[in-house]
Parts: C-alpha cells; structure tokens; sequence
C-alpha cells in the first residue's frame, strides 16, 4: 500500500512542489518516497512520484518507480495472487519477491489485458520510456483511489486530492452543487454522476484503464463488466458450498503479508466470517478491534464479547467520548480534501488510530457482504417482490411480518407491498431530502436515479448499491482513515471470484425465513458460532451524533454556530432549532453530522 502521482504535460513542475508533495505522501508511504522524471519523443514532461507503505518484501530492492526494461511501474495496492501469477511468469528472471515485480511482469508481457487475471486492490501508472506513453488502471471495485486533474496543459493524477493541487500549485474550485447533494440526498448520492467536491476533478472509474500515447491523446476502456448470470439449476446447498469454498479461499489470499493483520470487528456476520475463518481455518492469531457504543440502536457489545470469548481472540474495545471532536472532525475533513461523508467514518478513524497504535500495517474489514448477500431490510421488501408469484410468498410475508417489521426504523420499509405496489419507489433512500433542502438558503432537488445493470429488482438494487451508491462511499473513507496512519485495508469480500459466484446464485436462495445473508450465514456453519449466525439484528457501524458532539458546551455550541462560509449556504437559525432537540432521529442526526462536516469543508477549502 502506497501513495502515487504524476504529471503527463508540456509544463515542467516546480521543483518545490514536488519537494512538497512528497512530504504530504509521508501518511500512505513512510517507508520509501522518490520521484522520475522523463521527457518524452513529443517533447512532453512525464513524472512518477511515488512513497512507499512496505508490506510485502520489506526489503529495499522492491522500491518504486519499479523498472523492468523499458517500463517504470508506481502501484499502490496489493496483487494478492501473486504467487500463482509468479508461476506463470519463469521466463522472467525475479529479483525480488514482491507483488510489484509479478504486476509489471505481467503487464510487460500481456499489457492492461493481463489485469483480468488480477486479483486484488490497485491503482498504478505505468510509463513506457520506449513509447513515450503512460498507462493508469484502478481495480474492479474501486478499492483503491486515483484521482484526476486536466488543464490546458496535460494531466495530474493523484491517490489524494491534495497531491494533485500541490504539484498544480493552486487549490480547485468547490463543486457547491456536488456539496448540496451531499447535504440534502446523503452519501449515497455521491457516486451516481462522476462528480467530486472540486470543479474538474474527477476519479478513474472501477475497472477502467486510461491510456495516454506519447503526444498527449488519450484513450479509456473498461476491462470488466459485473453482471447478473443466474444458475437456474443451483440448489441452495450448492449455493452454500460455493460460497463457503470461495470466501474461505479470499481470506486466505488477503492474509498474504510480510507484516501484521489487525481485523476491525462488531458484533456481526460480515465481520465475525472473516475472522472465524482466519481463526478457525487459517489458524491465524485474530486481534479483532470494536468501537464500544452506548447508545442502545447500535450497541453489540454482548455479541462482540461472546464471540471473544468463544473464540479465544485478542481484542481492543475503543470507547465513544466527546473529546475534541470538533478539532479531530476538521483534522479528518483536512485529511479526506472533503467532508467526511458519515460519523461512521470519524468512529472508523478512532479505531484505525488504535490499530496504528497497537503496531499493525494491515487492517481488514467487512465492506461488501450486504452487497454481495442481501443484508438491508429493503432488501426483504426487495425478496418479496421477486418471489411474488410463487409459493415461497405467503411464507416469507410471515416470517417477515414476525422477525422484521418489529425492528424496521425507516417509515415507509414496513410497508410489505412498498415495491409490488411500486417498484421504482425509492423515497426510503434520501430520506426526509425535502425536508432537508429547507436549509438551504436557495433552493436544491435531484430526484434519485439508479444505473440499470439487470431487470432483477433486488439485484439491480444490490449491484446499484455496490457500485454507485454505498460501497464507493464506504472505500473512499477507508482508504483515507487507514493511510492517514500508514494502514492498508483489505476487504476480503471485494473478490472477482466471489462476486461472480454470488451473482449467479438465484435471488430466491438469499433470504430465508426472514433471515438477510442466508447463504453466507449457512456457508459460515461451524466455523461462526451460532449465536452470531442466528441473531436477525442489523446494526451496522454507526454511531448518534450526540455521543460525539456534546451541545450542552457553551464553547462547542460557539464553535458550531459562529461566522462561516457555510452560513452563506445553510440557515443558521434551522441548525439552532436542530441543536436544540433532546435527541434526535437517525436522518436529523445524519444530517447535522453533514453540516458539521461540510462547515469545515467550505472553512478550509473554499477560496
């Protein structure tokens, strides 16, 4: 794990910037960092800048740029099957035993083709000395970010946003219509058009190369295409089997580590599979790490404690408190070059600092099972719709009606018939945005769209939800969280073979007996305990805005509510009224945290 930039351009850059630049790629690369320059056949300017996170072969001979005769690689992620790729690469003579020579070594012989035989995280610049082109790449889910910058001059590319403005040497614009989608329709919104939070900034999509040829044209393709292929004829047996073989083989792969692994977990399934399997398959010593949360629509302390227990795991609980918060937010929003999108990820942050702290490089998490096995209740309400005409209907709606609606918070999921009556409602998403846009000062809707990747309902919502909507959201602020304390994380449920497994499974087989994820609970049997499997609680990593902001502080509420940018934008009288509520629910919450959030932004980046 690593951090990467460049520049393809008629322009030179400042020496000072770069000088600068590195330094701010200390955090995802303490280890190493350099930069090369080149000027190519037509007479542009190509540079490669690169620090360094040593995690595999920690010895020196694996620094970047890497070079393999004419090509030079920067690569920030991990190529977890490397080895099996290595045996397929003997006419190459290795001088090392890293991840980064296997990865240009392959693309030497293959080109961007070889990605599909990829398997892990990455976004890389590769430039070809011979050629005089540069090629960038991300990986199939978007693991690992590469932001981009054109000007009348070239391109910038950067795993930051701030490396791209200090080798520009001037900051960007605010996107103030991407900032009021953020505040009125939530994080959600944010990965359905292309836009970020700064005019002209954009991010290479998820699976997609970009190709630069020697005098500056450029050219982009896909290099896969998830979609939805159901096996008619597999059984619910085999779709346990599968899963259970597939996501056992994906842990093993993302253990691969010349260093340490720490796993961030809760009281849940996603979490408590990966590190059961780990323990329990891999015999790997588990340090699973929790934040502790006191409020009672979020707290798994007991689950968490029991699977301990059970298990014989080392772990850290980290405490909620209200100390700093608002200094430690603007620290995190500095950190990201944007909002922080939920107070989930300000949570996630604590616990990264106490992975760093703990002495780990790696950390694992759960991102993705919900996307992968239908894990949100609209997803019931999805099922339902989807076995409508068939005899599992009537027995579902029961067991739904007993198990669910009793624990649903969302007003409009429980309602059973809310998509066989509509099937393109989607108003429990950006919940309250109606609402919401009251406070502004000028007015602001966008109606929800979503991207059609099948005719399935609860597939295309699922597949929705992991490339445009949550999963996107929720790997950006991973990758920022963990590399602000040098850690690389990894989401052994972002695997090709498992998605492609689970998106042939038929929709009738995902929920059963009310039960969300039932294929992967049933895949987990024996290596989970059953207490775990069995409890139908979806909490999720989350946290109130309360237990972090203390509003009873004269010096906090000053802080919250004194002059600002963001008051041009937002009422100030409606964020008083909001404060001023005893408690809050969980969409006023979510938003006040999205003020808060976006306050800083506008503060620290608004010309």
């Amino acid at each position: 794990m690593c951090g990467i930039a460049g520049y393809f351009g008629k322009h030179e850059l400042d020496e000072a910037n770069i000088s600068s630049c590195l330094k701010l790629m200390h955090r995802r690369g303490p280890d190493q960092a350099t930069f090369r320059h080149w000027r190519n056949g037509s007479d542009n300017n190509v540079y490669l800048l690169f620090s360094r996170l040593s995690i595999i072969d920690l010895d020196p001979r694996s620094n970047q740029p890497f070079r393999l005769g004419s090509k030079w690689l920067v690569y920030n992620g991990e190529l977890y099957n490397y080895l099996e790729l290595r045996e397929g690469l003997k006419s190459h003579n290795f001088s090392t035993e890293s991840d980064t020579e296997v990865l240009l070594g392959l693309l030497d012989r293959d080109g961007w083709e070889g990605l599909d035989r990829c398997e892990g995280m990455w976004a890389f610049a590769m430039y070809d000395e011979d050629e005089g082109s540069l090629m960038l790449a991300r990986d199939r889910f978007g693991e690992k970010p590469i932001y981009i910058y054109r000007d009348e001059s070239g391109i910038y590319f950067g795993s930051e946003v701030k490396f791209i403005t200090t080798m520009l040497g001037h900051r960007l614009k605010v996107d103030y219509d991407h900032l009021s989608r953020y505040l009125i329709n939530g994080y959600k919104a944010l990965y359905k058009n292309g836009h970020t939070f700064f005019q002209g900034l954009s991010e290479l999509p998820a699976a997609a190369v970009l190709c630069l040829e020697s005098n500056g044209k450029s050219h982009g393709r896909a290099y896969w295409h998830p979609t939805f292929n159901p096996e008619p004829d597999m059984t619910y047996a085999d779709a346990v089997a599968g899963t259970r073989e597939k996501l056992i083989r994906s842990v093993e792969l993302r253990l691969r580590a010349d260093v340490p692994l720490a796993f961030c977990m809760s009281g849940g399934i996603d979490s408590n599979s990966l590190i059961s399997i780990a323990k329990n398959v891999c015999g790997y010593d588990v340090h699973g790490f929790t934040i502790a949360n006191s409020d009672a629509r979020y707290e798994e302390q007991d689950l968490v404690n029991y699977a301990v227990e059970e298990q014989h795991l080392r772990h850290t609980s980290i405490p909620v408190n209200t100390a700093d918060f608002l200094g430690k937010l603007r620290t995190l929003v500095k950190q990201h070059d944007s909002p922080v999108y939920t107070i989930t990820y300000y949570a996630h942050w604590l616990l990264m600092q106490s992975i760093a702290e703990s002495g780990y490089r790696i950390s694992v998490s759960g991102t993705a099972a919900d996307e992968l096995f239908a894990g949100y209740y609209d997803h019931h309400l999805a099922y339902l719709y989807e076995v409508r005409q068939t005899p599992l209907y009537e027995t579902s709606l029961n067991s739904w009606k007993e198990h669910i609606r009793p624990i649903v918070r969302n007003p409009y999921l429980g309602n059973p018939q809310l998509f066989i009556d509509d099937p393109g409602f989607r108003d429990h998403i950006f919940l309250d945005a109606s609402g919401f846009a009251q406070y502004l000062t000028t007015g602001w809707a966008e109606a929800f769209s979503e991207q059609h990747f099948t005719d399935s309902l609860l597939r295309n919502r699922m597949m929705n939800e992991m490339f445009h909507e949550a999963v996107p959201a929720i790997l950006h602020e991973d990758d920022l969280n963990a590399m602000y304390f040098s850690i690389e994380n990894r989401s052994p449920y972002l695997d090709r073979e498992l998605f492609e497994f689970c998106y042939s499974i038929p929709s009738k087989h995902l929920i059963q007996a009310a039960y969300s994820k039932a294929v992967l609970r049933d895949a987990m049997r024996g290596i989970v305990p059953d207490r775990i499997l069995n409890s139908r609680r979806k909490v999720g990593f989350n946290a109130p805005i309360f237990s972090f902001l203390d509003v009873q502080n004269a010096q906090v509420r000053e802080s919250v509510l004194c002059d600002s940018p963001i008051f041009d934008f937002i009422k100030r009288d409606k964020v008083t009224a909001l404060m001023n509520k005893p408690d809050l629910p969980n969409s006023e919450s979510k938003f006040l945290f999205y003020f808060l959030s976006s306050k800083m932004f506008l503060e620290e980046f608004a010309s």
